[in-house]
């Protein structure tokens, strides 16, 4: 019986490209306390612009990260998840906080203000707007800072970013169509409605 001897060509000697390991999305995560280092501070400061209250903002975050380290194999955006699970639980608490104040009182101060339910309105629009801005790549997050954080004009922008001033109103322009559109698919046209 006679051997014969074979030769292995590589994959990029027969014309094909190198086949590299992929990474896993856990390899990429960060832990859990670089998470909560990273956005402690943003989580309390939304919490606080839903419920109006530093100690209620203070356990619904604590509550959230605590959610967040049962089910942290589960989550592969911790920040989004962070996010979504804070407005949730700061609706929830809204809502049952405001179960317990309702009174004669209270109905009276209601007939009188354009009312808690349009104030929750727009408090859930801004909670949902924060959201979906969170789930933005870092670059197009950085354009929205810039504009409506800072409020800088786009030449400022510009200077900022390295962006042509024409490609920053370009960018935010189909960023706030896009952000608008994501916000008429789950129900919401604006604040005031």
């Amino acid at each position: 019986m006679e051997t014969r001897a074979v030769r292995v060509i590589p994959m990029a000697e027969a014309g094909h490209p190198p086949v590299t390991p992929s990474r896993t999305p856990m390899e990429d995560k960060p832990t859990l306390r670089q998470v909560f280092e990273a956005e402690e501070s943003p989580l309390l400061r939304f919490a606080f612009g839903l419920v109006g209250q530093r100690e209620a903002a203070e356990d619904l975050v604590q509550e959230a990260f605590l959610k967040l380290h049962a089910h942290w194999e589960d989550v592969a955006n911790p920040r989004a998840w962070l996010f979504r699970a804070v407005r949730n639980l700061s609706l929830n608490h809204l809502r049952d906080h405001q179960r317990e104040n309702h009174t004669d009182t209270m109905d009276e101060i209601a007939a009188e203000s354009p009312g808690p339910a349009l104030a929750l309105g727009r408090m859930e629009t801004l909670g949902t707007l924060q959201l979906l801005v969170s789930e933005l790549s870092p670059a197009d997050r950085q354009l929205i800072q810039l504009k409506y954080r800072e409020n800088l004009k786009y030449d400022q922008i510009s200077q900022r970013t390295g962006l042509s001033v024409g490609n920053v109103g370009y960018k935010l322009h189909h960023l706030l169509n896009g952000l608008a559109d994501s916000l008429r698919r789950m129900g919401i046209d604006s604040a005031g409605d």
